[in-house]
Order: C-alpha cells, then sequence, then structure tokens
C-alpha cells in the first residue's frame, strides 16, 4: 500500500502563475479547495451506506417480484410498490450525489489518482506552444484558426453555459489558448463594427475559455480536463465568485471597448496620411489641388471640363466678368486642369484625366 498521508497538507498555489496577458488583472479568480480529508472520508462513507441501501433493496425487491407471480396478495403487492418507491428514491440520492461531486472544487486530494489509473480525454494530444519559437507560434495560431474558424465562432456565439459545456466536450481541441485569442480579436473587430450586443456575447465566452485555461495552469493539467469543472462550479457560484466572475466580463469590455476605439484613431490617422500623400501627388504646377479646384468652379466650367469641350470653355469664358475668369483660369492652370502649350493646341483635362496622371507621375517618381 502507498501512503498519501504525507502529502495531506500539500496545497496548490492560487497565486503562483501570471494570469493571461488580454486578463490584466492581479488574479482572475480564487479557487478555493474546501474539501479536505474529514469530508472526503464522509463522502466515502455516505457512498458505501447508499451502495449496501441499494443491494439490500434489490435483493429485497427481487424476492417480492418472485412471490408477486405466484401470489396476488394485496399486502405482497403493497409492499413490491413501496420497494420500488424505495428503488426510486435511491437513484434520486445517487444523482444528488453525483452532482454534488461534481460541484465540489478540486483540490490536492481530489486530483490525485492511485497508481495505474489513467483518464484518457480524447485521441488527439493536447499541443502546447510553449516550447515554439515566435514564428513557429505565429504559424501555428493562423492555421488553427483557419481550420477550425468555423467552430471558433459557433463556440462564440452560445449564451447558456450548458451549451458552451456541451460544445467544447465534443470539440475538446477548442479548449485552448488559441481560441481565446481569436475570440479576443473578434471581440474588437464587433466593438469598431459597433456590434455591441455580439461583442458582449463573446466577449462572456472570451473569459469562460480564460477561466478554464488559468485552472489548468494552476492544477497543472491538460485544460480539456477542466471544462466539466469549470461550468458545473459557475453555474452554482456563490454570490462572491459570480459577481467576481461577472465584474472580469465587464473590465475585459471595458478594455476592448478602449481598443476598438484607439484601433479606429489609428485607422482614421492612417486614412488622412494616405489622403494627403495622394492630394500632394496630384498638385498640379502651382501647387493646387486639381479635385479642389475642380469641385470650386461655378457650374458651366465644370460642364465644360467634364465634356472636354475647348469651344465651350472659350464661350463660357468670354460671358464671363473679366476678373473672375482670369481667377478662375489661373487656378485651373496652377492645378493642372487647363494646360496651355507655348503656342501649340492647348490641353483641356477633366478632374478624372487629373487623378490618372497624378498617379502616372506618382510611378515615374517611383
Amino acid at each position: 500500500m502507498v501512503d498519501y498521508s504525507k502529502w495531506k497538507n500539500i496545497e496548490v498555489s492560487d497565486d503562483e502563475d501570471e494570469t493571461h496577458p488580454n486578463i490584466d488583472t492581479p488574479s482572475l479568480f480564487r479557487w478555493r479547495h474546501q474539501a479536505r480529508v474529514e469530508r472526503m472520508q464522509e463522502a466515502d462513507r455516505e457512498k458505501k451506506e447508499l451502495e449496501e441501501k441499494k443491494k439490500k433493496n434489490e435483493i429485497k425487491l427481487k424476492e417480492v417480484k418472485e412471490n408477486f407471480k405466484s401470489t396476488s396478495d394485496e399486502e405482497v403487492k403493497k409492499k413490491l410498490e413501496e420497494l420500488e418507491k424505495e428503488a426510486a428514491d435511491i437513484r434520486l440520492e445517487e444523482e444528488q450525489m453525483k452532482k454534488k461531486d461534481k460541484q465540489t472544487p478540486w483540490n490536492v486530494d481530489t486530483i490525485s489518482k492511485p497508481g495505474f489509473q489513467k483518464t484518457v480525454i480524447n485521441k488527439e494530444a493536447f499541443r502546447s506552444t510553449d516550447s515554439m519559437t515566435e514564428e513557429e507560434r505565429e504559424k501555428y495560431t493562423q492555421e488553427f484558426i483557419t481550420k477550425y474558424k468555423k467552430e471558433l465562432k459557433e463556440y462564440g456565439m452560445y449564451s447558456k453555459y450548458i451549451d458552451s459545456k456541451k460544445y467544447l466536450l465534443k470539440h475538446h481541441h477548442l479548449v485552448c489558448e488559441e481560441t481565446a485569442n481569436y475570440l479576443v480579436i473578434w471581440c474588437i473587430q464587433l466593438e469598431m463594427e459597433e456590434k455591441h450586443d455580439l461583442m458582449a456575447r463573446v466577449a462572456h465566452q472570451c473569459i469562460c475559455m480564460q477561466y478554464i485555461l488559468d485552472i489548468s495552469k494552476q492544477l497543472k493539467v491538460d485544460p480539456r480536463a477542466c471544462v466539466d469543472s469549470f461550468f458545473d462550479r459557475i453555474e452554482i457560484a456563490e454570490v462572491d465568485y459570480r459577481k467576481q466572475f461577472e465584474s472580469e466580463i465587464e473590465s475585459f469590455k471595458d478594455r476592448i471597448r478602449k481598443r476598438a476605439a484607439e484601433k479606429i484613431r489609428d485607422a482614421q490617422a492612417e486614412e488622412e496620411a494616405q489622403e494627403t500623400l495622394e492630394r500632394e501627388k496630384r498638385l498640379g504646377p502651382g501647387g493646387l489641388d486639381p479635385v479642389e479646384v475642380f469641385e470650386s468652379l461655378p457650374k458651366v466650367l465644370q460642364d465644360c471640363f467634364e465634356s472636354r469641350n475647348i469651344g465651350l470653355l472659350q464661350e463660357t469664358i468670354a460671358k464671363m466678368n473679366e476678373e473672375e475668369a482670369r481667377y478662375h483660369m489661373k487656378r485651373c492652370v496652377d492645378s493642372g486642369l487647363w494646360v496651355p502649350d507655348a503656342g501649340k493646341e492647348t490641353t483641356l483635362t477633366s478632374e478624372d484625366d487629373t487623378e490618372e496622371n497624378s498617379e502616372n507621375k506618382g510611378e515615374k517618381s517611383e
């Protein structure tokens, strides 16, 4: 016999491991290992008593059923009904006991197993990325998301614990760091698209996954073995524990909103920088933007440039006030909309031509 008593007082540290970088909080949760040796012994005693009670009931029930076949005595019938009712009560006690076992938090005593016993989660081995290089980890993550994107989105859309639990038990490969990372990115995208309700749902699923991963780190077990434990605990959680869990979700959503706002500002700044660059490429010989000049022209002059009709342009200019005509034509020349060619044929360009020329000019400069 192996004596386990020398390990009875060992406890798993709650603050030994760092939490996930996406969840920047000193401690994501505090798992209290409440089951001690005395309580475990009491639970074993209750199980043995129930098992003995069940065996006695089965023996009596079998005897009474045999007697009932040979007689129709009302007393025997009544006894049979009582034993059947007792059997139903025993089954109910068994179910309650199993539920109680699932709800009991883990500690070093409950996660330890005697020698020569093992738990097989599924055939696919859990692959850790801890030993990978940054490049290998990035490649693996991209391959994982590409392969399981549909399943990742399905998990992210669940709102009930029971549905999430069933889905993860069926898709064990999703219980990993890559899923949590994908959900974080998806939350940011949803918030940028102003899909706030959907973002909140996915954020909830992300925190659930992060809790499972942190349990596995603290207990040093495969995260897929922690799915049952987490969902059984959270469904019947005490008020303080549930408040802490909900607080983590709200904090996470706040960080998502801030990050989404930052990315929107960055995108706007990049767009403005691109517009500035394109505008600089469009500038005419006099340093004016042809698009801005065209939009500032009177409608009759815009029609001339759009139709590329030089005769119509000359007629329109002749009808205009001399000072106004000179002002607009100088701006057209400085922007490149009107290109006088020193005694040769004058070139009249449209707004589209100007944009195309600016692109070509940019290519030549490159």
